[in-house]
């Protein structure tokens, strides 16, 4: 019995041997936060995706409940890859996007499939560098991941004004005083958005300064809407933003269609957001310019103009039992006597509820609202959205 169990172990060796070699050697995979692979530190590939699916109705009027539009589709659909490579300080970040909304084709014939890619190298837990495409550290509502958004869609005000992607050099830094944390971001840019032509004629430059009197909030809360960690302390940052874009040739600087003559367009913004046992509050101020320039451009026959003038959004939630949220939104954009006949004032209300299964990975969320343009439009309507958010 002893031999034949010796002879059995001699046989199995060489077998055990390969196996345990071939593992050690082997990527790791870990499913936690995504899929993971890992191989020492040589290499980490993260690999997330999300899906966005909708569908919504809109009316006539306030007092005409006929429907004048429907919405019915995958509104984004999104593969993320990030980790690093040949050493733990040079990170990458790539995201690319398949939907029709996501590659900008209802207002373009050419596909944006690239969104973000970076390549990012950290010196220290204080300071790293980024160079590549990625968005720009404009107004908070837009740097936060629409998969992290409490809403189907930003507002209205983000919609006019925001920044959104370039391609450049990206600083980061952060230190902290005593207990506050204070975060600076300076990001040197071409201006002309993301995908944009080789040549470019133009640069921009955006910077901005947050400040978290209290600390940190739990899971980069500061970049996520509603307090789904539920906050036992309160949490609040204070940040501003402040943008030049010289030469610009799209009417919103990194977005729109082509302007008909270039123009410097200066970008102001102030936001804020607070979260305390499941209540959140968040908002936004932008304010937007030509500096010495007239904001419209004409060929003779049409006009296209930057959005010049201002705008807030204000948003309200309340977690409960950290699974539903009860969510209030108000929102105005003014523009300037300029532009006011060719794209009216406006204002809305959103409201609804979101039920969260695994955090903002999985969700389903339903909002009912209204909006109302000024003069010369004075058009107002109601709309209901139901949309599904899933991915890891």
């Amino acid at each position: 019995m002893i031999k034949q169990g010796l002879l059995c172990f001699l046989l199995l060796l060489p077998v055990l041997v390969f196996a345990q070699t071939e593992s050690d050697e082997r990527p790791l995979i870990n499913v936690d936060e995504g899929v993971s692979i890992s191989k020492d530190s040589l290499f980490l590939l993260n690999l997330r995706f999300r899906i966005q699916n909708r569908a919504g109705v809109f009316t006539n009027d306030v007092d005409d409940f006929s429907i004048s539009e429907v919405e019915a589709r995958v509104r984004r659909l999104r593969l993320r890859l990030d980790g690093f490579l040949v050493n733990q300080k040079i990170g990458y970040y790539i995201q690319l996007s398949f939907s029709r909304a996501d590659q900008d084709l209802e207002t373009s014939t050419i596909a944006q499939t690239v969104r973000d890619a970076m390549i990012y190298y950290t010196f220290n837990k204080y300071f790293y560098i980024g160079f590549g495409q990625s968005k720009l550290p404009g107004n908070r509502q837009r740097v936060i991941s629409s998969g992290n958004l409490q809403m189907p869609d930003r507002s209205f005000v983000n919609q006019r004004m925001t920044l959104d992607r370039d391609f450049g050099l990206f600083t980061y830094s952060s230190f902290s005083i005593k207990k506050s944390v204070i975060n600076l971001k300076s990001v040197l840019s071409t201006g002309d958005g993301r995908n944009a032509l080789a040549i470019n004629n133009g640069i921009a430059h955006t910077h901005r300064l947050e400040w978290l009197p209290f600390g940190k909030f739990k899971d980069n809360g500061d970049y996520s809407e509603g307090d789904i960690a539920y906050e036992t302390s309160p949490k609040l940052s204070l940040a501003t933003s402040y943008s030049m874009n010289f030469r610009a040739v799209r009417t919103g600087g990194q977005l729109g269609n082509d302007l008909f003559a270039e123009r410097n367009i200066q970008t102001l913004i102030a936001d804020m957001i607070f979260k305390y046992r499941g209540w959140a509050l968040q908002s936004e101020f932008i304010q937007r310019n030509t500096p010495g320039q007239s904001s419209i451009t004409t060929n003779g026959e049409f006009n296209r103009f930057v959005y010049v003038g201002k705008g807030l959004n204000t948003q309200v939630s309340k977690v409960f039992n950290r699974k539903t949220e009860l969510a209030l939104r108000y929102a105005f954009i003014e523009p300037n006597k300029e532009i006011a006949a060719l794209d009216p004032a406006r204002n809305s209300v959103l409201a609804g509820i979101t039920r969260y299964f695994n955090g903002h990975r999985i969700k389903t969320q339903l909002f009912g609202g209204y909006e109302k343009a000024a003069l010369p439009s004075s058009r107002s309507f109601l709309s209901l959205m139901f949309q599904v958010e899933f991915g890891i």
